[in-house]
């Protein structure tokens, strides 16, 4: 089984659009929706949630207000100022948890003299392995304000892949999240291929460069996509220029095209909705990729 992962060094420069059409250019995929923070794959592909679980990740604590004395000890421990003190109704004061502030460090819960602090698990978002009309689509939603985003990623791209495995397929395409942070790096790890998607700006070629070093780092082979290489030639120039200097694979350029926001408004992907400039050079770098990922690693290019 072959893995693809398409990223981006920041947001908003059309990945997700990108491995939509892959998704039904492709052969029987596998896809996984790593962008826990953000998902959005699933508006285009309308999926069909067949199973559905909670995700939980680090722990909470909970003061119990029938045990707590309102000694304070607490909140004299507390480095994040979690712990608010509030009336007990009896002249004195109990002791709360601001759930936002807490760190779950566990501090509060081993100094309480009353032992009256619970250190729960905590809810931290969903995942889901669904049912679309190009295949099995594994995503995620975490929760507001919620953290440990990585080890999510690490759940949705393990369970995409035993479903790859149950399934014999050949193909598991990852749509990652952007950036270069802890949630790239459980996307990134171990797959045969990255597709950077960037776009021609200056902070699209900035965090170009920075997702490039962070997979050379993994020593996963890069290929870039150049969406809506028309809007500024000259920063275009200045990204192909790049790519050339660091000896890194161009898969395409992709022209600007309306169709593009028309297609994500018919819940569709641009391959599907239309045969215009854009879905015709996503088609075409879909053929490169394709072919590159059945070579060997050392024979692959693209250009």
């Amino acid at each position: 089984m072959k893995e693809l992962v398409v990223c981006s060094g920041k947001g908003g420069t059309g990945k997700t659009s990108v491995v939509a059409s892959f998704a039904a250019l492709a052969t029987r995929p596998v896809l996984a929706d790593c962008d826990v923070d953000a998902a959005d794959l699933h508006l285009v592909l309308s999926p069909h949630i067949e199973q559905r679980e909670e995700f939980r990740s680090g722990r909470e604590a909970v003061i119990r207000q029938e045990n707590c004395a309102g000694c304070g000890t607490c909140r004299e421990v507390c480095r994040f100022g979690a712990i608010l003190a509030k009336p007990d109704g009896a002249g004195g004061e109990s002791c709360a948890v601001d759930s936002l502030a807490c760190e779950g460090c566990g501090v509060c819960v081993r100094m309480c003299p009353e032992q009256a602090i619970d250190f729960p698990e905590t809810v931290c978002g969903a995942w889901f392995v669904s049912r679309t009309r190009f295949g099995p689509l594994v995503h995620a939603q975490l929760g507001i304000a919620a953290e440990n985003s990585g080890k999510l990623v690490t759940l949705v791209r393990s369970r995409a892949r035993n479903i790859a495995e149950e399934r014999e397929g050949n193909l598991l395409i990852v749509d990652g999240p952007p950036g270069i942070g802890c949630p790239v790096i459980a996307s990134l790890a171990g797959a045969d291929l990255a597709l950077v998607v960037t776009e021609p700006t200056l902070s699209g070629l900035h965090d170009l460069e920075r997702v490039v070093l962070l997979a050379r780092h993994f020593g996963i082979p890069v290929a870039v996509c150049l969406n809506k290489h028309d809007l500024n030639e000259a920063v275009a120039y200045k990204i192909l220029n790049y790519c050339a200097q660091e000896e890194l694979q161009i898969a395409g350029k992709v022209p600007y095209d309306p169709q593009v926001t028309a297609a994500q408004l018919a819940r569709k992907s641009v391959v599907e909705h239309d045969s215009g400039p854009a879905a015709g050079a996503i088609e075409e770098v879909w053929n490169r990729i394709e072919k590159s990922l059945l070579e060997k690693p050392e024979n692959r290019r693209l250009i």
